[in-house]
């Protein structure tokens, strides 16, 4: 495994738990929001669910890696086009402008790619968010003991509320990140980041339960 996706693992791990932590001293909170909090000594939180969002975190994000990678050398965000001022000195056949700006890498440009940009946000937002999302389901399911059937059974159930909720957000990331981020290590860093707000808007307006599908 390369080091860049082994770097991006242990960030999205520590946001993942970080995530995790605040939307679980949220629910306390508004649990416990009647008592004097500070002398209250049960635990507040469960590292149960903690542990496994880093473990799901450690098995999802090489392979949204290597297709974060597999997007971007079939669609590159940005193509190469000759500068305006390079235009601008041919057409009047200035041939020592030219020259200057091929000395000073200001002959080309660097566009963004508009075409590629909707197929990869397309392909990030139908066929990875589907297969991220029932492969969390899914795993979850067997971190709390179902069996193969009921596992799929809830995957199933949990399917469209999950892609519904996250298209609420996710698309306007991929935009982001696709059009402004160059690096897919800074792309991945930029979706752990939004995972993170993510879940934490999630506890508080549907008690945190599915705060988690749509991290990516």
């Amino acid at each position: 495994m390369s080091y860049p996706i082994i770097t991006s693992t242990i960030q999205a791990c520590m946001l993942s738990a970080t995530s995790n932590i605040i939307a679980q001293f949220i629910t306390v909170y508004k649990q416990r929001s009647n008592e004097v909090f500070i002398l209250n000594l049960e635990p507040i939180f469960d590292f149960k669910p903690i542990f496994q969002f880093v473990l799901y975190t450690i098995i999802s994000t090489p392979p949204n890696m290597m297709w974060q990678y597999f997007l971007e050398s079939s669609f590159p965000s940005s193509y190469t086009t000759p500068s305006k001022a390079a235009i601008d000195a041919a057409s009047k056949s200035n041939e020592a402008e030219l020259d200057r700006e091929e000395k000073t890498h200001e002959i080309t440009e660097e566009r963004l790619s508009i075409r590629n940009l909707v197929i990869k946000v397309l392909l990030d937002q139908t066929i990875s968010a589907s297969v991220n999302t029932l492969l969390f389901s899914l795993a979850f399911a067997g971190f709390n003991g179902l069996g193969a059937a009921e596992a799929w059974s809830e995957a199933k159930d949990q399917f469209w509320g999950l892609m519904v909720a996250g298209w609420k957000l996710w698309p306007l990331v991929s935009v982001v990140s696709f059009s402004m981020v160059k690096s897919v290590e800074g792309r991945n860093f930029l979706g752990s980041v939004a995972g993170l707000v993510w879940g934490i808007y999630l506890s508080l307006t549907m008690g945190g339960s599915q705060g988690k599908g749509k991290e990516l």
